[in-house]
């Protein structure tokens, strides 16, 4: 028998709008769950059964009073740096081990409005500044897939959840690739907006200047697509924030994608980048059987500018990170994880006219981006060049047969972010034993083209393995 934990979101909305079960019963399951796997993955670090439930019983008050609530009773967890109204929320920094938010972050109230339970707040790198999840503050997050391999990062703690039963959705950030690639590593569905699209703030400053998002979390692309359309909305109080209609928000996802579509495939995305054999044959899996059922793919890539390499706006982050705990480091370097630490000590460095480069740099990558969208309507590509690594490291020493960097693992996303673009993982299969994912990109505001495309990516493909933590 199907637990309530093994839930849809889509389907414990629907069941809670009808009264068939009780957000109470639902809330009551997804901690049940949450006690029964955590202990193992560190994944969710703050939680409390009786804020949770008393979440769960305002929702029940309000289904009794006729409201019809999009994701009536879904359990959900939010990553710990966006702001939850009296919880503490630490960016995994012991400089903020103590902060307890002082109002919710846009897309937290309008997820309580929309009628979600929030069951906890799940780990993070240090200011969602790495590309694995452990931190001074709790520790290191472990996969549900392999408990001495990462989940991958920043978003490492809410993708352990999630793929584990906690929750049926999860609220991330994504300013390189922290939604994405861990979604692959855990063989999840893992969507990062337009940037603009769906509101942030208020919350901490953020060192990824331009780049960051709130980015959607599930099992099932339906329940992404879901999240997705009710987080769309223009916020006059987020800078960012893009104007948009309701019409330019609807997802199709009962209609297969036009075979008229322009589709183009990347194994390295125009950048040599490197990827690992196995990995690659996966994803080029996938996409054969989107040729087989009668699409036309072919291999392309943007003309990106020169100087594009591993992540080549990284000295914004860096610099952002001097800027904005540069000083909390000179009073207490002890108080910074040390991977974080170089980053701050590099991002003093750079002069202003090397910040001014990058973004120029920008601003031509983005042009290719463009062109490449004239011609095409959706890029295909992996979303990771590697499968999670052991848990005490920050990347995959050899990727492809070449030695790899730090950042090697996390090449095939952060261009998408500064491009501003919209782009989907979908889990492609397995390598290893371990789950690779399909990157989907789309041209800017083209969210629900890209969440089509995934749908229709997601049937192709079929039923997914779970781990085997799912059983325990």
């Amino acid at each position: 028998m199907t637990k309530l934990w093994q839930f849809t979101a889509s389907e414990i909305a629907a069941q809670t709008n009808s009264k068939a079960v009780s957000a109470t019963e639902v809330a009551r399951s997804a901690l049940e769950r949450l006690h029964a796997v955590n202990a193992k993955l560190n994944a969710v670090v703050q939680q409390d059964d009786q804020w949770t439930l008393s979440q769960a019983q305002a929702v029940d008050q309000r289904i009794a009073k006729g409201e019809v609530l999009p994701l009536a009773g879904v359990p959900i967890t939010v990553k710990d740096n966006i702001w939850v109204e009296g919880q503490v929320i630490t960016q995994g920094s012991l400089l903020f081990k103590d902060f307890v938010a002082p109002k919710d972050a846009w897309a937290v109230a309008r997820l309580k409005e929309l009628g979600a339970v929030i069951i906890g707040i799940t780990n993070c790198s240090e200011f969602a500044c790495k590309g694995v999840s452990n931190n001074l503050v709790y520790g290191k997050t472990r996969s549900p897939w392999d408990l001495e391999r990462t989940p991958g990062g920043s978003s490492g703690g809410a993708v352990s959840a999630l793929a584990a039963g906690v929750g049926a959705l999860a609220l991330g950030t994504d300013a390189g690739g922290s939604i994405r690639r861990p979604a692959a590593h855990c063989g999840l569905v893992g969507m990062k907006p337009t940037f603009g699209l769906v509101p942030c703030g208020p919350g901490f400053d953020e060192p990824n200047f331009g780049l960051s998002v709130n980015g959607q979390l599930g099992r099932t692309v339906e329940d992404v697509a879901l999240m997705w359309k009710h987080l769309v909305e223009f916020k006059h109080s987020d800078w960012g924030s893009q104007w948009h209609t309701n019409a330019e928000a609807q997802v199709k996802l009962d209609e297969a994608p036009s075979k008229k579509l322009r589709i183009a495939y990347s194994h390295d995305i125009g950048c040599n980048f490197a990827i690992d054999a196995d990995v690659r044959e996966v994803v080029e899996s996938a996409v054969q059987s989107l040729e087989r059922d009668g699409y036309s793919v072919e291999v392309a890539a943007p003309a990106w500018p020169q100087g594009v390499h591993t992540y080549p706006l990284l000295k914004l982050q860096q610099a952002g990170l001097a800027a904005l705990h540069g000083k909390a480091y000179d009073a207490d370097p002890s108080q910074i994880d040390p991977d974080i630490a170089a980053q701050i000590i590099l991002g003093r460095t750079y002069s202003a006219v090397e910040i001014a480069d990058v973004l120029i740099l920008r601003e031509h990558i983005y042009a290719a981006y463009a062109k490449f969208f004239e011609e095409f309507d959706v890029l295909l590509c992996p979303t990771t060049p590697t499968v999670s690594w052991p848990v005490d490291e920050l990347g995959p020493k050899i990727i492809g047969g070449r030695e790899a960097g730090p950042r090697g693992h996390a090449v095939y996303t952060p261009l998408f972010n500064y491009c501003q673009a919209p782009a989907c993982t979908v889990p492609a299969g397995l390598a290893r034993g371990l789950p690779v994912g399909l990157q989907i990109v789309g041209p800017r505001y083209k969210d629900p083209l890209v969440l089509q495309v995934a749908k229709h990516f997601e049937g192709l493909i079929g039923p997914q393995t779970k781990p085997s933590l799912w059983s325990a």
